[in-house]
């Protein structure tokens, strides 16, 4: 933004004195007024300020706000001691250097001002797309302008000020983007609610009526109908001051896809793929999310909290022409941002016309807790979950606890709890302990709420970590009837299918969860980890490459990738996959799988360093006895190997969800003590049947 005095070269000449402490007074002014938008001041040059802000919407309003503070101090003043300030603003992007700033933003921002004319503002139409269905002013279209130094002729916007009085020349319609609209405030506003009311309509007879499968699992990889009703939430800006209040709008943005995901004629692709977009706000960006999700519809916005103070900005757009079919400011305290959820998620269905029944309009007016403070604590348990590296488990489960001893009927909190604990078994506890606290505090969130997908998922979670696949799928059935659109669900019946064997099945829920999520690293991993068991090593490794395209730093994916070339005979890639899984997440899983390639691949030191790394490692902190199985497996020391497979049985580690199939363990799958263990899983998933 450049604002800049007017005549203030002509009053110097005049009365020097005079102008200096009008400057002053400027100056002064204007100063108070920057930091209330967040605007960062880059310098000043004379009787020009140029400032940096981090939304259009705030530059909008603080250049209202100076020119409603000069206004009625002009009131009362003389002619010649008015104050009176043009005022630019433009979107672009700038480089800072030494404490100043360039770029064509600036340059713009710099030729726009002084068309804006004393007392005005004049913003571009950059600024005019962001701003339009966000300010009370209206906007004003200028004629296309040539601007200096700038090649190519620009649209340009003047915002009317709410106190200007309208003149007998001036016309009696306002240009709004093209379109145009009565002047009578009363009328103009009834205009823009028919307009919106209008555009909804038509947008959402345009997304057609296909609706998510309730309960049945797709075999099909395609992508869904574009044609369908679908709506990205993009995460949520964080402007606060503090960056460390990032989980704050990374919570506001899951928090609305989970209320969204219970309506269930509405597709709403999962978090991950959601977050694949953060930080990216290129052009056309809108066109890019509508054509990699496969939505019509994208919900932005921004979360700032300064003190116990917030505001929360959002806005739905149509990715086909980038029109806002409805956008919202909202300013209130912490305890009111469940509230706020509550409201952005009706008015977001109000505006794509979908038709809600009796169990999903109840869903989207219910909060999850009546607690902001036991809300916060949950928000940090799924922010720091969603990491899913052992450091991040043990963060989740200190949050969650947090949560529930702030409020203990909070169902979700128990959903999340129960979930982090599943993670957690074998990894960074044992099983045994991680499955019982799992499978308790699923039970509590059922107690809790009957109705709540999420509980029922985390029951059917706890239920497959106990080997017990057959009442897993009962409740996952129960999961995907509650919420379709829970791609989490169709992940846990790919885990489970597999449990039983049920390898196409598992494949084919894997999909599904795919279809609803695509861009999520860790869904499209345990693709390829369904694939690997079924042991189709072309096809996993081929899922495991692109997977890791999405997401170089996947530890898990290297690991997988690395067991798949592993039986493609490819000892030294598999090694190098390893390698790279050990520098990005320190559990004992990813060293244990290096050891076997050592010893696979006839290097018996480096084998036996990895047993010594895993003794050190053990005096810290829990180490699985699969581990160190699994080196034994690559050394050929079958009796050393059922030693420590028959102690992580005892352990309950996870290797025995899949150990019945797993090309790992065919050099004593017919060692009798080994056919005991598996006799002792299979009668264990048999009683889940009952």
């Amino acid at each position: 933004m450049f604002t800049d005095m007017a005549g203030y070269s002509a009053l110097s000449q005049r009365d020097d004195k005079l102008a200096l402490e009008l400057l002053e007074e400027h100056r002064r002014l204007l100063r108070e007024i920057f930091p209330r938008f967040n605007g960062t001041e880059i310098k000043t040059i004379g009787d020009a300020f140029l400032i940096e802000f981090q939304s259009a919407l705030e530059a909008a309003q603080c250049a209202i706000e100076i020119q409603r503070t000069l206004a009625k101090r002009n009131h009362d003043v003389t002619a010649e001691r008015r104050i009176e300030v043009k005022i630019g603003i433009h979107i672009g992007d700038v480089v800072h250097r030494g404490g100043d700033v360039y770029g064509d933003g600036v340059n713009i921002a710099s030729r726009i001002e002084p068309l804006a004319g004393a007392g005005g503002i004049c913003v571009s139409m950059d600024v005019e797309r962001q701003i339009r269905n966000a300010l009370e002013a209206r906007l004003e279209k200028l004629a296309p302008t040539e601007l200096k130094n700038i090649s190519v002729a620009m649209d340009l916007f003047r915002i009317v000020l709410p106190w200007e009085q309208r003149t007998k020349t001036e016309p009696a319609e306002t240009s709004m983007s093209g379109r145009s609209f009565p002047a009578s405030r009363l009328v103009w506003v009834g205009a823009i609610i028919l307009v919106l009311v209008g555009g909804a309509w038509w947008f959402a007879h345009q997304l057609g009526k296909q609706v998510v499968s309730s309960s049945s699992v797709s075999t099909s990889g395609a992508a869904p109908a574009a044609d369908q009703k679908s709506i990205a939430v993009l995460p949520f800006l964080n402007l606060s001051a503090d960056k460390n209040d990032e989980y704050l709008s990374d919570g506001m943005t899951e928090e609305l896809l989970n209320v969204l995901t219970k309506v269930k004629s509405l597709r709403v692709p999962g978090r991950s793929s959601s977050f694949a977009f953060k930080g990216k706000n290129e052009e056309d960006i809108f066109r890019k999310v509508g054509e990699q999700l496969h939505v019509n519809a994208v919900l932005e916005g921004s979360v700032r909290k300064a003190g116990d103070k917030l505001r929360i900005t959002a806005q739905l757009i149509n990715v086909a022409d980038g029109f806002h079919l409805w956008s919202e400011t909202y300013d209130g305290d912490m305890k009111d941002i469940l509230a706020v959820q509550s409201d952005v998620a009706k008015r977001v269905v109000q505006a794509l016309q979908v038709q809600l029944g009796v169990d999903e309009a109840r869903a989207l007016a219910k909060k999850p807790t009546e607690n902001p403070e036991a809300h916060r604590l949950y928000l940090l348990g799924r922010y720091h979950f969603a990491k899913f590296t052992r450091a991040g488990w043990t963060n989740a489960i200190h949050y969650y606890e947090q949560a529930l001893q702030v409020d203990p009927s909070f169902a979700l909190a128990y959903c999340g709890l129960a979930d982090t604990y599943g993670w957690a078994g074998g990894q960074i506890m044992a099983g045994r302990e991680a499955w019982a606290k799992e499978m308790e505090l699923a039970k509590k969130a059922l107690a809790l709420d009957p109705n709540l997908a999420e509980a029922h998922l985390a029951m059917g979670t706890a239920l497959f970590s106990v080997l017990g696949p057959h009442a897993s799928e009962k409740e996952l059935d129960r999961a995907v009837e509650l919420n379709p659109n829970l791609a989490l669900a169709y992940d846990q019946y790919g885990w489970t299918f597999a449990e039983m064997g049920r390898f196409d099945e598992a494949i084919a829920a894997e999909k599904k969860a795919l279809e609803l999520d695509p861009l999520n690293t860790f869904l499209n991993t345990d693709l390829g980890f369904f694939l690997y068991w079924a042991r189709r090593y072309e096809d996993a490794t081929a899922q495991m490459r692109k997977t890791l395209e999405l997401d170089p730093n996947n530890a898990f994916g290297h690991s997988v990738l690395g067991w798949c070339l592993i039986w493609k005979a490819n000892k030294a890639e598999a090694i190098a996959e390893f390698q790279k899984a050990t520098t990005l997440d320190d559990l004992p899983m990813y060293i244990s799988s290096l050891g076997y390639a050592y010893a696979a691949s006839g290097d018996r030191a480096k084998a036996e360093q990895i047993f010594h790394d895993l003794d050190q490692l053990a005096k810290q902190r829990y180490v699985s006895p699969a581990n160190r199985a699994s080196v034994y497996l690559g050394l050929g020391q079958k009796e050393k190997v059922l030693d420590w497979l028959e102690k992580a049985y005892e352990d309950r580690d996870p290797i025995f969800w899949w150990i019945d199939g797993d090309q790992l363990y065919d050099s004593v799958r017919n060692e009798p003590r080994f056919k005991a263990l598996v006799q002792k899983i299979d009668r264990t998933k048999a009683e889940s049947k009952k």
